[in-house]
């Protein structure tokens, strides 16, 4: 069996060891070859002398050459303690090349290499200690959630992979049936219908490390396919549904990180998550809410604001004690940065002991005195202001308040900052499609069912964990009763025979004794993402997709042969 190079220490000096890896570096030192050998475990030094047999086949290694060595192993002169080998080195006395290596196209030793190339190339990218690490977290990950969820005796049980295409949410990917002429699979965007199913058939306790599928524009923690822990639960309320969770990211984070993350996991409305700090999956690794001084401008000679309130309208800012890091040239690059989120203005103010800024004119004694009251404000403050509808105000300071945070490096990489969000909307409705369509999904569990034609303020037993400002997973009570379903799929505009054809199965299931159920799904890359402290989510996948869905390494999607399209009935458009 192979020896792993880092189970080589000072206990095996005087041993005779056979090793195996890669070339991660040679040095010639005019007499002495130094080799950095390398295997999965990590490095080890090989030592080649100038008149050992193996001298002459050791000066012809390159990087990444594959080999085979025996030697002895000694203490070597001075420790390197960067390495868990440190101590020691091997006297190489046989050598053999198993494998060589084309000259490479990036040095693996100096990540300067575009991500395109590393991304054709990632079989060679994956051999770099980063990216091997990243996997190997995301490998305990799963053996920890595995070994929780079987303690608590959930069953893991597999759903379909090949399935029926639902409407509400992203675009399916669709799988011709070449035996059904005309005919087409959908790849899961979750077990969510099946899962269900699995509880109204007697499983009470499901999960499963689930692939999911979906067709919708990417990016940096967006991929096409993607891993959900997947779990579900009959007989359950909502709290411990969310305990379970808890627990099971308090094993994840002790066994990945050995942090011991506090228990139970605040909680905050999802009224709440939006009104403080514009986002339903808020970073709370830092301060800086949202103020709402809407009461603060009623009463002043500013028209605009004022035409603003009279229409509805709120105003809201954010407070930074950086007035000095910011010139008005600065300001006016957020003004350009908010305006992508719909609002059209940012006016500031900057205090130290009196107020300066774009609407300082307007800042009355009694309106100053209510602000630093309300803002709590000391010298050397930024205020940054935003007007209008209360979804783009909340969504544009939202999105200023993590930038400036990312900007000035307020953020404190070394903290895990978890919270629930609660309580969402049972409704949103989408612009894009002219009506309102469902939050989480059309089989969420309602809050009062008798409220649902009051779309906009409509609430649901839905919850996500939020952790670092990701949404890390969500979940939600299920509607149990054939009725209350109904009700639901009719408000979003189906009519019985389109819920019929559409959802079937589970509707029909609903009739035979559904139990009370719910669940949640955690993002495996997601969560990977955080532990690995990356913000790409393709340096925790191994064959990961470009932002164009697509694989530089195999060159995925391709063409197909006409013979291929015939066999599935398919004729493309010229």
């Amino acid at each position: 069996m192979k020896i792993n190079n880092t189970s080589i220490n000072k206990k095996n000096v005087d041993e005779v060891v056979t090793l195996y890896g890669w070339v991660n570096k040679k040095r010639d030192l005019g007499g002495l070859i130094f080799i950095d050998l390398r295997d999965r475990s990590g490095l080890i030094q090989l030592v080649v002398n100038p008149d050992s047999k193996v001298y002459e086949v050791a000066s012809t290694l390159k990087n990444e050459y594959v080999i085979k060595v025996s030697g002895k192993v000694v203490l070597r002169k001075e420790a390197n303690k960067n390495l868990k080998t440190g101590e020691v080195e091997v006297e190489v006395q046989k050598l053999e090349i198993l494998n060589k290596s084309a000259e490479l196209p990036f040095d693996l030793n100096n990540m300067t290499a575009l991500e395109d190339t590393r991304l054709k190339y990632r079989y060679l990218d994956l051999r770099r200690e980063e990216l091997k690490n990243n996997l190997f977290i995301k490998h305990k990950i799963m053996q920890s959630a595995r070994k929780y969820l079987n303690y608590l005796e959930f069953m893991e049980i597999e759903t379909p992979i090949l399935c029926k295409s639902t409407p509400e949410g992203a675009r399916d990917y669709l799988v011709p049936s070449r035996v059904n002429k005309g005919c087409f699979y959908a790849l899961p965007q979750s077990p969510q219908l099946f899962k269900q199913i699995l509880m109204m058939s007697g499983m009470e306790k499901y999960y499963q490390i689930a692939r999911c599928f979906r067709d919708e524009d990417l990016r940096a923690d967006r991929q096409p396919e993607f891993t959900q822990i997947d779990m579900e639960t009959s007989f359950m309320s909502e709290d411990e549904i969310m305990s379970i969770t808890e627990g099971l990211l308090y094993n994840v984070f002790k066994e990945v990180k050995d942090i011991e993350i506090k228990l139970p996991i605040d909680r905050m409305t999802y009224d709440e998550a939006i009104n403080l700090y514009g986002s339903d999956k808020p970073d709370l690794r830092f301060e800086n809410p949202i103020f709402d001084i809407t009461d603060n401008f009623i009463d002043s000679d500013f028209s605009l604001f004022k035409t603003i309130i009279n229409d509805g309208g709120i105003i809201n800012a954010l407070v930074f004690n950086v007035a000095d890091k910011y010139s008005r040239k600065d300001i006016d690059k957020l003004t350009d940065y908010v305006k992508t989120y719909g609002a059209k203005a940012l006016a500031f103010l900057k205090y130290n002991d009196e107020f300066t800024g774009s609407i300082a004119k307007f800042i009355t004694p009694e309106i100053g005195k209510a602000l630093k009251e309300k803002l709590n404000l000391k010298n050397n403050d930024l205020i940054l202001i935003i007007a209008g509808n209360k979804k783009m105000v909340k969504t544009s300071l939202g999105a200023l308040r993590c930038k400036i945070a990312r900007d000035l490096d307020l953020i404190d990489k070394n903290k895990y900052a978890l919270t629930w969000v609660t309580d969402f909307p049972m409704f949103e409705y989408s612009e894009e499609e002219g009506r309102y369509i469902s939050c989480h999904h059309p089989f969420t569990l309602p809050k009062d069912v008798n409220s649902l034609c009051d779309k906009e303020n409509a609430k649901a037993y839905a919850y996500d964990i939020v952790i670092n400002g990701y949404e890390a997973g969500g979940g939600s009570l299920r509607i149990y009763n054939p009725d209350d379903q109904e009700k639901v799929l009719s408000e979003l505009g189906f009519s019985k025979k389109e819920a019929e054809a559409k959802f079937g199965f589970l509707l029909n299931a609903l009739n035979y004794g559904c139990p009370p159920h719910g669940g949640l799904a955690i993002g495996l890359e997601r969560l990977t993402m955080i532990l690995c402290g990356t913000e790409n989510i393709r340096d925790v996948i191994a064959f990961p997709k470009t932002t164009s869905a697509s694989c530089l390494m195999t060159e995925a999607p391709s063409e197909v042969t006409e013979k291929q399209l015939e066999e599935l009935h398919i004729k493309l458009n010229d």
